[in-house]
Parts: structure tokens; C-alpha cells; sequence
């Protein structure tokens, strides 16, 4: 067939997902590692090679070629190719990344932050195909987001512009992960909304179904099951969190003026719920110039190809 393929490669502080894709968005081949289960870098490569290595074989057996290996990464520097201070991943201090995966597979490799990831794979096979400005919001355990400013994502001089989620949202608020306090992610994201739940559940004497869980079953899936149906509380957790959700969204397009907002990850699966009263906040808190102008929608992208996806986007973007 001769088509070129690319590789993409998703590591998480869990997981790590790889998969051979075609220009269509096509996965081919894929499988998956435990990222926690190799501490050691060294080890963790061997066992990377291990498992994408006969996925190539596979699909180079007709002739097709790989073109390269796209990775998204927590802290991942598109410009350095490095893995650099990941909270969540079990190496410390900076990981020459793209040396080490090139030096195992012997083709050109791209490195960038996951949100970044997401935010290319949206651009090539998703919601924001053919749209050249916009933000890609990922709502998982934190939050992350790339920005997209006429066709380019936006790398800053360091590699890692673009860090939205620990934009401070709320003077000395909760504390992050990040070590600061009040960032976004901390209100917006699983966890957060988490947070907030608790909170009130603390704070106030409203019957809801979460009274009756223990605190390790409260998940942001759970949250919005009960608020979908009718559970008042609930209803209020997720409205606090697009009140501040909507509020940053109208900071963000102050910067950029961005004609789509795409919201991707586990919280973002809340559709409607989450999305209709952002959207109102959002509008509610925009400059007149902006208001009802750009579009917030939900990602394309199916969550569980959309790693892979992201990654391999990177691939198309390589110079020949």
C-alpha cells in the first residue's frame, strides 16, 4: 500500500497507550503498558520497545512506512524533547525523552504536554478541523489546555505556554498540586468538583444522595449522575463549577479571541449539563464584543482513542 503511518505514544502517570495511525485517524494497531510498574527509566524503555515493536512489524509487514512517533507527556517541552519535573510520573528531574525513544526505534520523534496532545488531535481528526483559532480545555484529574492561534499551537519561548489550568482563579483558595493555592484546576476538573461536593456536604444541611456514600465512591460521574437526577445539591456542586469554569473561559478569550472552545475528558462527558450553564456564565461575563460569538462545543474525539490520536498528530506536523 506505501501509506505513511505514525506512531502515536500517550504517557500517563498510570498508562501509557500507543497505537499505528493513518492519515484518516485510523487506528490500526494498538496496545498499552503500565507506566507506575517501571520506576526506572531504562526499564520503562525496554518495555515501551517491547510492546510497540511488533505493532510496526505489523504494519510495515504490505509496505506501508512509519513517517515518526508523536508522544504526549505530562510537563512534556515540544521544543527540548524532554519530560521535565512531572509530578505524576515515577522519573524525577528532566527525562531527555525523544533521544531515548529515537535511539530505541530509530525514527524521528515529536514530544509535547498531553493538553497540547489533545489539542492537535482535535485540530486534525476532530471538532476544531478546519477552525484556526481556538482553546482546547481538557477536564481530567487536573486541567489542562492548548491554544491554538491562526493554525499554530501556541509553545511560549520555554515550551510550555499555555498552562491554564493553574491560572488563580480564587485568592489563597485550595491548594494545588502545583504547590500554589486558588489555581483553576483545583475548582474545575474531577477532582475539583469532588472538592466542592464535599464542601457541601460539609457545609450545609440539604438532603442529597451523596450523604449515603462513602467519601472514596463521591466521583465527578457520580456528582452529575444524581445532579441528571434532580439531586439539589448535586445541581449545585456542578453549577459552582461552571459559574468558575465560564468566568475563565471569558478571561481566556480576552487573549485570543478564539472562534471555538472544545471541552474534552471525564468531567466534559457531562454534555449539557456542564456545557449549557458555562456557556451562560461565559457569555455573562465576556466583553460585549465576544458575547454569543464563539462556540463552545464537546470534542469529537472518542476518549479512548483520543491519546493515541493526539500523539500521532504530531507526526503530520513534522517537517520532511
Amino acid at each position: 500500500m506505501n501509506q505513511p503511518l505514525a506512531v502515536g505514544i500517550d504517557i500517563g502517570g498510570t498508562n501509557t497507550v500507543f497505537g499505528i495511525v493513518d492519515r484518516r485517524g485510523n487506528i490500526l494497531y494498538q496496545g498499552a503498558i503500565k507506566t507506575k510498574d517501571h520506576p526506572d527509566i531504562s526499564v520503562y524503555m525496554d518495555a515501551l520497545h517491547k510492546g510497540v515493536s511488533p505493532l510496526i512489524d505489523k504494519a510495515t509487514a504490505t509496505g506501508d512506512q512509519i513517517k515518526g512517533i508523536g508522544i504526549g507527556a505530562p510537563n512534556g517541552n515540544f521544543y527540548h524533547g524532554t519530560i521535565e519535573f512531572a509530578p505524576n510520573l515515577p522519573w524525577k528531574g528532566v527525562i531527555p525523552l525523544a533521544n531515548l525513544i529515537r535511539e530505541q526505534f530509530g525514527f524521528p520523534v515529536e514530544v509535547t504536554n498531553d493538553a497540547n496532545a489533545a489539542a492537535i488531535g482535535e485540530m486534525t481528526y476532530g471538532a476544531a478541523k478546519g477552525i484556526k483559532d481556538f482553546i482546547m480545555i481538557t477536564l481530567g484529574t487536573g486541567l489542562g489546555s492548548g491554544i491554538v492561534i491562526n493554525g499554530q499551537l501556541v509553545y511560549g519561548h520555554d515550551g510550555f505556554a499555555g498552562e491554564l489550568g493553574h491560572v488563580v482563579v480564587e485568592r489563597e483558595g485550595r491548594h494545588c498540586g502545583c504547590g500554589r493555592y486558588g489555581c483553576l484546576e483545583t475548582y474545575v476538573s474531577a477532582t475539583g468538583i469532588v472538592r466542592t461536593m464535599l464542601e457541601l456536604l460539609r457545609e450545609k444541611k440539604t438532603d442529597s444522595v451523596m450523604r449515603d456514600m462513602k467519601t472514596e465512591d463521591i466521583t465527578s460521574k457520580a456528582i452529575c449522575d444524581a445532579a441528571l437526577e434532580g439531586d439539589q445539591l448535586a445541581q449545585e456542586a456542578v453549577d459552582y463549577t461552571a459559574n468558575i469554569l465560564g468566568m475563565a473561559l471569558a478571561n481566556y478569550i480576552a487573549f485570543s479571541a478564539p472562534e471555538a472552545i472544545v471541552l474534552f475528558g471525564g468531567l466534559a462527558r457531562a454534555g449539557d449539563l456542564l456545557i449549557e450553564p458555562t456557556r451562560r456564565y461565559m457569555n455573562d461575563n465576556v466583553l460585549r464584543i465576544w458575547k454569543d460569538k464563539v462556540k463552545l462545543i464537546n470534542s469529537e474525539l472518542r476518549e479512548s482513542d483520543a491519546a493515541i490520536l493526539g500523539a500521532s498528530a504530531l507526526v503530520w506536523e513534522m517537517k520532511e
